[in-house]
């Protein structure tokens, strides 16, 4: 490596519902990992304080993963929504509220669907029209749409969203629409940029989600690159949804791109770790502060989908939709559920106990934070059963025990309401591993889960057993291990094209558009495939430009996912491609750290309390053996391994767990 690259300095910032991590590293090495409060209010704060707090001399590169586009759209942190506005096709208007009439909870009288962005005052139906053929029926007529700006500045509109009907077989109207808007409107959001692909509803629903994103995340990332400008910053780049890296004015012009940024980047540590530990079949498991995400990783392989619901809630099941705003483009496929550390325990009007969807955040946090939060946590039911220390993640105060055991005892008996809360927590977490394993034709036990996040390494043997997996890993630097995440994903660009008329000719149309974005460029095909008549789509690998190989790929994967073909045409719904242009990685080396005693701490096992051994992970040379019960503390999370477990340190510092049957 060159001197200069050894010099190099990179800082990764990923910012979560409770905590901002932060990873420091020099030319492929990894110096120093922590966390420290996110500022709900002014999430950039968190960065801008913690690259103070790092010390840098100089920084070459910063790459960010954030949950603003998250907790916008669902009003957390009085993050306001921009007065958005739509315009659509004549007879239209009504699209993003009529949806596709899904329910979620087919039993539940009380459910309503999710307020549409835009109101129905601030939806404009324009006299314009492209056939199913993508032929122009009816031009847009430009006084008519200059009568609709005289309308949107006297209403004051922030951002416009522009879908019209077959636009993504033909963008001509809304190109011409975009032109005029855009003379008086920064922001103006085109469907037929942001998503041309078919089904009116998720195309408008996507292009109305990233022009009410898109001020929020402009004015964000605009001050954000300001102060780090003056910190000497020379390069800011974000982790996309996709798993990639993208330039700071591509999420600028597309924020749906980065709505889960965070979770995405832990998909890819868990992979690059698997890899240099020699694991394939890994489920990757995160549990942070709001909430827990699951990925399943074949054969070193990230699957992603085409949809996800920005701002609903994960269900029983991946094909139960309706509680969110439908985002069409491309995801990690990730599973996410209400139980994080600082996840409420309450009860209902039944006297029935229940954990989330509520979370204490990082202000007030959980009782134990002693900031004034009153509602007992999962955090707080980890201190009072003795799984964690007193030492708070990223905070130089100590937790309290005293105000948890007061917060649970408003529901029951403290000890009791924390067993069963975290028997709650964990039977939560192993569904949403359930989703993206036997919900995709997978055996969970023939996986290795990889659990992480500052109360991850708590929960996972318990969460393994649930779904009968033997064997558990506890990477290093576990709490901040999304952070590491983004300096381990490599550049990633995408181009799709919905009904190609010609496979071969329009497969080599979007190769050539991507490869002269640079060299050395990886190029993968895929396509979204489906039955005639069928609803969904499934995403199947493209190894050969032949319709007779894809619908043959496109039978075996529907057939383990669903368990059955049918006797029925396939037919293509989109085609994608995507370039890889790969990054110099750090290795999993561990990082120097003084060594410790064990000494001993009490703690509720099997139903019992007992006085168990507590290892600092510092101290543990690769090798040895610890066997449950007993913990491992190390900053910012401890390592639970229960009765009928034993763990071994590893070559890397990792911590593998497994189950003694």
């Amino acid at each position: 490596m060159r001197s200069n690259d050894m010099e190099k300095q990179t800082i990764s910032v990923d910012i979560g519902g409770t905590f901002t991590d932060i990873v420091i590293m020099q030319g492929n090495r990894i110096k120093k990992a922590f966390k420290i409060p996110t500022s709900v209010r002014a999430p950039a704060d968190a960065v801008i304080e913690g690259i103070r707090l790092a010390g840098l001399d100089h920084i070459d590169e910063v790459i960010h993963a954030t949950t603003i586009a998250t907790n916008s759209i669902l009003g957390q942190h009085n993050l306001e929504l921009p007065r958005t506005a739509l315009l659509t096709t004549n007879g239209f208007a009504d699209v993003i509220e009529i949806g596709r009439q899904n329910r979620p909870s087919i039993y539940d009288l009380r459910f309503r669907k999710p307020v549409p962005i835009v109101m129905r005052k601030l939806r404009y139906e324009v006299d314009e029209r492209i056939g199913p053929d993508g032929k122009v029926i009816r031009a847009v007529n430009p006084k008519a749409l200059e009568k609709i700006v005289l309308d949107l500045n006297l209403r004051k509109i922030d951002a416009i969203a522009i879908s019209f009907l077959h636009s993504y077989l033909n963008p001509r109207n809304e190109v011409l629409a975009g032109k005029i808007l855009r003379k008086k409107f920064e922001h103006v959001s085109l469907s037929s940029e942001i998503s041309a692909e078919p089904r009116e509803f998720e195309r408008t629903s996507t292009a109305v989600v990233n022009a009410a994103l898109s001020p929020i995340m402009t004015d964000y990332l605009n001050k954000l690159s300001t102060s780090l400008s003056k910190l000497g910053c020379r390069q800011i780049n974000m982790m996309s949804n996709s798993g990639g890296l993208m330039k700071l004015h591509e999420v600028i012009s597309r924020p749906i791109k980065i709505i889960e940024s965070g979770p995405t980047a832990g998909v890819i540590a868990a992979n690059e770790f698997a890899k240099a530990i020699g694991d394939r079949n890994v489920i990757s498991f995160d549990m942070g502060g709001t909430t827990a995400k699951a990925s399943a990783i074949v054969a070193n392989s990230i699957a992603t989908t085409g949809e996800y619901e920005v701002g609903g809630s994960s269900n029983h099941g991946r094909m139960i939709k309706g509680t969110g705003y439908p985002v069409r483009t491309q995801f990690v496929d990730i599973a996410e559920v209400s139980a994080g550390g600082g996840t409420v325990i309450w009860k209902d009007d039944a006297g029935i106990l229940n954990i989330g969807p509520q979370s204490a955040g990082s202000d007030p946090g959980p009782a134990c934070y002693g900031l004034g939060g009153e509602q007992p946590t999962i955090t707080d039911a980890n201190l009072v059963l003795g799984y964690i220390s007193r030492e708070s993640p990223g905070r130089t105060i100590m937790l309290d025990k005293e105000k948890s055991i007061k917060s649970l005892s408003l529901l029951g008996d403290p000890v009791m309401v924390a067993e069963k809360a975290i028997s709650l927590a964990d039977l939560e977490m192993a569904r949403a591993i359930r989703l993206v394993t036997y919900e995709r034709g997978l055996d969970p036990r023939g996986f290795v889960l990889y659990a992480f996040g500052g109360a991850g390494p708590q929960h996972a043997a318990r969460v393994a057993e649930l779904l009968g997996s033997t064997e558990v890993i506890i990477p290093t630097t576990p709490a901040e291990f999304s952070a590491i995440g983004l300096v381990q994903a490599d550049w990633k660009y995408e181009e799709s094209m919905a009904y190609p008329s010609d496979l071969e000719a329009d497969y080599a149309r979007l190769t050539v558009k991507i490869s002269q974005l640079g060299d050395d460029i990886a190029i993968s095909l895929s396509a979204d495939c489906r039955y005639k008549g069928q609803g969904t789509d499934l995403s199947v690998p493209v190894s050969s430009v032949s319709m007779a190989k894809i619908k043959e790929d496109f039978e075996t994967l529907h057939s383990s996912t669903y368990g059955f073909t049918l006797q029925r045409e396939v037919e293509i719904s989109a085609i994608r491609v995507t370039g890889t242009r790969s990054r110099e990685k750090p290795g999993f080396e561990r990082m120097s750290a003084i060594k410790k005693e064990s000494h001993t701490r009490k703690a509720r096992e099997s139903g019992k309390w007992h006085s168990l051994p507590v290892y600092s992970r510092d101290s543990l040379p690769s090798g040895v053996a610890v066997k449950g019960p007993a913990m491992i503390d190390e900053p910012g999370t401890t390592t639970l391994i229960p009765t009928g477990w034993s763990s071994t340190i590893g070559s890397h510092g990792e911590i593998r767990m497994v189950l003694h049957k």
